[in-house]
């Protein structure tokens, strides 16, 4: 049986510069206080966003050690000319590794992760 995990593209293949999703989020934050995390497809090399080629969507989860995966955000954004950048306010009670995931329509599904420690 497949598993959602295995239709995941894996950064070292071809395009990885323009479609794993590069998260910026502080790498220390205060327990229940709101800080900014931005996701930006394509910040090394221009992803091209046309109607024939283009980020369809972002999505951001986080999970804590011990709890379940959390759905945090979802982004629709083609098909569309915009430049595939989020913005997101996101607040931890718990250090938490954040998760992103892209679609782009012609290559399909991308993600990366990043931790961020709650002091």
């Amino acid at each position: 049986m497949a598993r959602f995990g295995d239709v995941i593209i894996a950064a070292e293949h071809e395009g990885k510069e323009k479609h794993v999703p590069q998260i910026k989020a502080p790498e220390k934050v205060a327990a229940g206080e709101a800080f900014h995390v931005q996701i930006i497809v394509g910040e090394e090399v221009h992803h091209p966003n046309t109607i024939e080629h283009h980020i369809k969507w972002i999505q951001l989860f986080a999970k804590s050690e011990g709890d379940v995966v959390k759905h945090v955000a979802t982004f629709d954004l083609g098909p569309t000319y915009a430049d595939p950048r989020v913005t997101v306010s996101v607040m931890l009670e718990q250090s938490a590794t954040l998760y992103a995931l892209e679609y782009c329509n012609i290559h399909g599904v991308w993600d990366n992760s990043v931790d961020v420690a709650v002091e």
